[in-house]
């Protein structure tokens, strides 16, 4: 090894699954696979853990999950997996600290082979979300893979047929399933007594800065393993000053807010509805407005999923031009969470808490939360637990085909707008003139971007067409059908391809 650096050594031995330095660590316990019993510990590997010091505060989402984890009883963590090596040796550094044995990993495919790993959490970008839960299902492995369930549509296909075929327990990071606020909420609208629910809204206000604009490539880190970070998507070289986090507005690796915090409030908006399928058809109305960055997802957009009898519409807000508490705007006095506005009244809520009110605007029943926001996180973690260790489906609280319905919705919104065209406000108004919520929602809109200085008159909206879904085959069918399928499965890049299974 003459002439070798550390680094150089370091380097090899992370892609082995060896940690140096850390004496205390060790590669994991191994064992034969098998059922895990009533009392054996779950061997969980979390793979992808977030990047550090990202601007704003917000990512690490991994290392969020490495916490919740250790909250659930019966689960060990045995390896923690990422591409970042700099990541990879911070969330090590706890383990050390405790003496806890556990194997580091730059490659998901050596946590496969793993034979301590039972189960993978994977929470990396989501141009890794089929793929690895594919691949983890093929190897045995049981999987709880962040929202948005998948990167495309037909990527949520082929996961749903994975859990099916390998008969692995899949499910998806919405923990608002595990709320018992939202549970008790929703039944009691489903109940009745606000009689027929008639739109339900999703809302997601959520401010948010520019990321910048860059007049040439920018360097990768020197810690991060580039071709595994991109893996199934195109190599290209990477136009934006940060690498972590903010692909999430880029549409090789991301899906935007609608597909970030919005999947959340759709599943919930579904969850309401009784919708159990993807949208038959969908529209998008929005823009990337304010920023002037080299984002290329909208940052406000308002999309209705045209479930029947009664449409999702999903609200989008990420810019406001001051940081005053109003800027951004609120439905219902909600910035985030869903409405659902019934024939006799309406119901306010998230799991922070939920309220109903008549058509007078008085409260008339209230739903508190009951607990901490981490504790519907760990139950979340912890339906999935117990459905590792019963093997049954119905254990989980939002398993592979709830993921796919509500993935689905952020796609063909998404579809629907990159199909679309900048217009005036008036042709948006004539465009939608049938159709009053959605009418309501884009006024409302217009308003709160208007408040922020910016002018639907001067700087266009995009408004897109209705994508039409066949049911069955999970295609899209009707005019753009041709465009709208391309944009729902992409080419990949060897090895890193996506089987087709279904």
């Amino acid at each position: 090894m003459a002439g070798a650096t550390r680094r150089d050594f370091l380097k090899r031995s992370l892609a082995g699954g060896l940690v140096l330095g850390m004496p205390r660590l060790a590669l994991g316990r191994r064992r034969a696979p098998g059922p895990a019993g009533p009392n054996a510990q779950i061997g969980v590997a979390v793979v992808g853990l977030g990047g550090i010091e990202i601007p704003g505060g917000v990512g690490g989402r991994g290392r969020q999950l490495i916490n919740r984890l250790r909250d659930v009883p019966g689960v060990r963590i045995v390896a923690l997996c990422d591409v970042d090596r700099a990541v990879l040796d911070r969330e090590l550094q706890p383990f050390a600290d405790r003496a806890q044995e556990v194997a580091a990993y730059a490659d998901l495919r050596k946590v496969l082979d793993d034979r301590a790993v039972d189960a993978v959490a994977i929470a990396t970008p989501n141009h890794w979300h089929a793929l690895g839960t594919i691949w983890a299902c093929q190897a045995g492995k049981d999987v709880y893979v962040e929202k948005p369930f998948s990167y495309d549509l037909w990527e949520g296909r082929q996961m749903v047929a994975a859990a099916r075929q390998y008969g692995r327990m899949v499910q998806v990071g919405t923990q608002r399933r595990s709320s018992t606020v939202l549970r008790q909420a929703i039944e009691y609208v489903q109940s009745g007594p606000l009689g027929a629910i008639r739109c339900v809204h999703a809302i997601v206000y959520r401010p948010r800065e520019g990321i910048g604009q860059v007049t040439g490539p920018t360097p990768v880190p020197p810690t991060v393993d580039y071709d595994l970070w991109c893996g199934p998507a195109p190599e290209d070289p990477l136009m934006r000053r940060q690498l972590h986090y903010e692909w999430h507005w880029f549409w090789a690796t991301g899906n935007g807010e609608i597909g970030n915090n919005g999947a959340h409030m759709i599943d919930v908006g579904r969850w309401a509805l009784g919708q159990d399928r993807p949208p038959p058809r969908a529209m998008s109305i929005g823009g990337r407005f304010g920023f002037d960055d080299c984002g290329e997802t909208p940052n406000t957009q308002v999309a209705v999923l045209d479930y029947q009898p009664a449409p999702l519409l999903c609200e989008i807000r990420n810019y406001r031009a001051t940081k005053g508490v109003d800027s951004i705007g609120r439905f219902r006095d909600a910035a985030r969470g869903i409405v659902v506005d019934c024939e006799g009244g309406y119901l306010v809520g998230d799991s922070s808490g939920a309220a109903a009110f008549d058509r007078d605007d008085r409260r008339i029943k209230e739903f508190p939360r009951d607990g901490k926001p981490r504790d519907v996180e760990v139950a979340h973690l912890a339906s999935f637990i117990a459905a590792v260790r019963s093997r049954k489906p119905d254990d989980l609280a939002a398993g592979a085909s709830e993921g796919h319905a509500s993935a689905a919705g952020s796609h063909l919104a998404n579809v629907s707008h990159r199909l679309g065209r900048e217009s005036p406000p008036e042709a948006i108004r004539e465009t939608i003139r049938g159709n009053p919520a959605l009418s309501d929602a884009f006024e409302r809109c217009r308003d709160y971007l208007r408040q922020n200085g910016v002018h639907l008159d001067d700087t266009k909206a995009t408004v897109g067409p209705w994508v039409t879904l066949d049911a069955d085959r999970q295609r899209f069918v009707g005019q753009f059908a041709d465009r709208a399928n391309a944009l729902s499965r992409r080419d990949y890049r060897a090895p890193f391809v996506v089987p087709e299974i279904a």
